[in-house]
Parts: C-alpha cells; structure tokens; sequence
C-alpha cells in the first residue's frame, strides 16, 4: 500500500509521468518496425545480401528502375508481380526494393501469400539507399 501512495502522491506524480513518457518513447521503434512488416535498413539489407545470398527485387515502374538502381537487383514493377513473381527464387531471401518504402511493405506481404517465406521490405527504399549515399547504377 505504501508504493501506491508514493505513486498517487500529488509531488511524485510528475515523476511516474515523466517515467511513463519516456519508456513509451523507447519502445515506440520497436513497436513501429514491428508493423512496417519487418522492414530491414539498407546495413541490415547489405547483410542479408552478403551473409545469406538475398535477392534484391524493385517493384518500381520499369523507367524509374533504368533511370538508376542497386546493383544485381531485378526489375519486377508491381503491375506485373503477378506475371513475374515465378522468376523469383523462393529458397533465398527477398528485398523488396520501391520508391520510398511504402509500396514495398504491402508487395512483401503479397511475395509472402503466395510463397516466398523471406520477403522483407527496405525501409525508406531508394530513397533510403541514396541518402546513405549507396550506389546505384543504370547497367542491365
């Protein structure tokens, strides 16, 4: 009974709410990560590359994907994932690379429903890609 009084002392409740606010401010990027559909960062990618072989696949339409694009990734717009989601591996993990990491967190979702188990999202995408000032290139 005594810690509930310290709690509801009108002198120590500044103090449980700064408390409170602060470990909700600590667990909000977890908790945010959480439903970006586990979205990776582009170290995190770069990882899963190097580490386990991850494939990359930009949904973006095929002009944005020529006009520059991470290297070895395949070019697979979301128009057409249907028809050409079969050409992508299922035994390797997926990156799922768009304009700025919203659409690709929804395409890894439809990669996942029809198989492809590791189908992760790039947070931020290319957006993300070229402000770490990661290189891109416009060959094949």
């Amino acid at each position: 009974m005594d810690f509930l009084h310290f709690l509801l002392d009108k002198n120590n409740l500044f103090i449980v709410a700064i408390a409170v606010v602060s470990g909700a401010m600590l667990a909000w990027p977890a908790l945010r990560k959480g439903r970006a559909g586990g979205a990776v960062s582009t170290g995190e990618a770069i990882q899963m590359v190097n580490q386990r072989q991850a494939v990359w696949v930009d949904v973006r339409p095929a002009e944005q994907f020529q006009a520059g694009h991470i290297a070895q990734a395949r070019s697979v717009p979301a128009a057409d994932l249907e028809k050409k989601a079969a050409s992508l591996p299922k035994n390797k993990p997926l990156i799922v690379v768009c304009e700025n990491g919203r659409d690709s967190t929804r395409i890894a979702a439809r990669l996942r429903a029809q198989g492809y188990a590791d189908a992760t999202p790039l947070e931020g995408g290319m957006r993300a890609w070229l402000a770490a000032g990661l290189p891109i290139t416009q060959k094949g």
